[in-house]
């Protein structure tokens, strides 16, 4: 039986930078993660490695898991 992946996680990263009040350049800035990659991030081109995750989360001093909505959590 195959699991249909009706739902994907979902990152909440522009959600979080707002409520901060906190650019895109001013994120590069902090976490050393180039403004393209923060916006492909955010426009989900592509999924962030752990790696960002963590620089992201130190950067905007939360959580790795508040940066993503999961089922999984």
């Amino acid at each position: 039986m195959l699991l249909q992946r009706n739902k994907v996680m979902k990152i909440l990263l522009s959600e979080i930078m707002y409520s901060k009040n906190i650019s895109v350049r001013q994120l590069s800035a902090r976490s050393g993660i180039s403004k393209s990659t923060i916006d492909n991030i955010m426009n989900e081109v592509y999924s962030p490695t752990m790696e960002n995750m963590e620089l992201l989360a130190k950067a905007l001093k939360v959580r790795i898991t508040d940066l993503f909505e999961s089922d999984y959590k």
